[in-house]
């Protein structure tokens, strides 16, 4: 509270120390919510959870949204223009990506992956193939977003790549320059990626940014999270990823508790959270992420095109239409601004 004085030299701010200090600490988060009229979480589960951490205090949810047109890649851009004309304007139209012809929707993905492969293999010299399932997981290196859950059974994983069908992946993301486990985890994943060399092919995008996020979002057929709950407030990688028709592999918490539809907008990771604190279920989860990909992804890709253009499509009518910055806007309008 010194510093505090110090820097803004008002004596009504100390008059106020009861209100949002913890003693002779200010606490930021009280400093918001005493001082906002409208506080919300960015996500339903975020704003359950928030209300259990301040207690006495209203908070609503409006859940995080993307902005659309920013995140589709060009072949999808083309393909809306001509099935959904005005989807830009409007992103509730989305939902007639039902309606877009299978073949269609499968030659726009395969033209964006195709891009995203020849960019991964220039930029990494990883030698992946256009025809494989891949894998996408790009976020800030943080422990709590697991990077390397996929790998907590490296010979079960090299299993299910020999029997059920090939796949490979592709990461992004920078660790925070002090936050050493963020550090760690990059290291593993290039551990594993020697150590798989030979049965799966792994590349880690250096220099992670929006571009590059823009194209793994199109680029890869499965998005992949692995957050711990309940430490994901939202999240909005999947919401990209679901633009451009690409399906979720995501724990439920944050964003996906509402946008997954088992087997219809993508599939979820381990069982739904049924406590507020954290979940330290890792090989559980681990268990589940293997299962999924074994018994239903792989399969559904390799051997069922049509219904993987299924959940492709409702991917983008459910998720593209529903998670997106004109939806957001539209609640803050009528619950935060109004």
């Amino acid at each position: 509270m010194d510093l505090v004085n110090r820097v803004l030299g008002r004596h009504e701010v100390d008059e106020m120390r009861d209100v949002f200090c913890c003693g002779e600490v200010l606490n930021m988060t009280y400093l918001a919510l005493n001082l906002s009229h409208y506080v919300n979480g960015v996500a339903k589960k975020h704003g359950e959870i928030s209300r259990l951490m301040f207690a006495g205090y209203n908070i609503d949810a409006i859940t995080n949204g993307v902005h659309a047109a920013t995140w589709v890649a060009e072949p999808f851009l083309q393909l809306y223009d001509r099935y959904i004309p005005g989807w830009q304007q409007d992103n509730f139209s989305l939902r007639y990506a039902l309606s877009i012809p299978k073949e269609e929707v499968w030659q726009a993905h395969a033209r964006a992956k195709k891009s995203f492969i020849h960019f991964v293999n220039s930029e990494t010299n990883a030698g992946m193939d256009v025809d494989l399932l891949t894998l996408g997981f790009a976020r800030r290196a943080a422990a709590y977003k697991r990077a390397d859950l996929l790998f907590t059974d490296v010979e079960r994983l090299k299993a299910i790549a020999a029997k059920a069908g090939a796949l490979q992946i592709v990461y992004a993301g920078k660790a925070h320059p002090q936050d050493a486990p963020g550090k760690e985890l990059i290291k593993r994943i290039f551990s594993v990626k020697e150590t798989l060399r030979r049965e799966i092919k792994i590349a880690y995008l250096q220099n992670y940014s929006i571009e590059i996020g823009k194209r793994m979002t199109a680029g890869v057929d499965i998005w992949l999270n692995t957050p711990q709950p309940p430490f994901e407030a939202s999240g909005t990688s999947g919401m990209k990823a679901a633009v451009n028709g690409v399906p979720s592999l995501s724990v439920l918490d944050g964003w996906w508790i509402e946008g997954c539809i088992e087997g219809l907008t993508g599939w979820s990771i381990g069982p739904k959270p049924q406590t507020n604190g954290p979940s330290e279920n890792h090989s559980a989860d681990a268990a589940s992420l293997y299962d999924k990909l074994e018994h239903v992804i792989l399969p559904l890709f390799y051997h069922d095109r049509s219904g993987f253009l299924d959940v492709m499509r409702h991917a983008i009518a459910l998720n593209g239409s529903f998670f997106n910055t004109h939806r957001m806007l539209q609640q803050y309008v009528l619950k935060a601004y109004f």
